[in-house]
C-alpha cells in the first residue's frame, strides 16, 4: 500500500519483466484459474497488484517442488473457497513436502555416487 492508500499496478510487461513469467504464460495461469481475478484498466489491460506478484511468487515456489499444474489450480481454487478449506490445502501441502523430501533423499544419494566416481577419476579414492 502507498502513503495515499491505492496500491501500485502492473502491466503485463512489467509482471513479465519482474517475474520472468512470459505474458503467454501470465494469461494461461488467468485462463485456467491458478491466478485469482487480476484488475483490468478502463480500456480492459491487466493492472496485477503487489497482492498478485505474492502470488506468483508462491505458486512459483510451489512449481520448483514439482508439484502438478492440476494441484496447484485446486489448491489456489480451494484458497479462493475460504477458512473451511484450510485443512485440504494443509493436507495438499503436506504431500506436496513429503514428495519433495523423498526428491531430496535421491538426489542427496546420485551426488554421494558422482562425488564417488569425481574423486575417482580425480585420484582422490586412490590416495586414501
Amino acid at each position: 500500500m502507498s502513503l495515499t492508500g491505492t496500491q501500485t499496478r502492473y502491466t503485463i510487461s512489467e509482471v513479465e519483466a519482474l517475474t520472468g513469467l512470459s505474458q503467454h504464460t501470465l494469461r494461461w495461469y488467468e485462463r485456467i484459474g491458478l491466478m485469482p481475478h487480476v484488475d483490468r484498466s478502463h480500456s480492459g489491460q491487466r493492472r496485477f497488484s503487489d497482492t498478485d506478484l505474492r502470488w506468483l511468487s508462491f505458486v512459483g515456489k510451489l512449481r520448483a517442488t514439482g508439484m502438478s499444474v492440476a494441484d496447484m489450480v485446486t489448491y489456489a481454487e480451494l484458497v479462493r473457497e475460504g477458512e473451511h478449506t484450510v485443512d485440504r490445502r494443509r493436507e495438499l501441502l503436506e504431500r506436496t513436502r513429503r514428495d519433495v523430501r523423498a526428491r531430496i533423499a535421491e538426489l542427496t544419494d546420485a551426488l554421494a555416487v558422482l562425488d564417488f566416481k569425481i574423486d575417482l577419476y580425480t585420484g582422490k579414492a586412490a590416495r586414501e
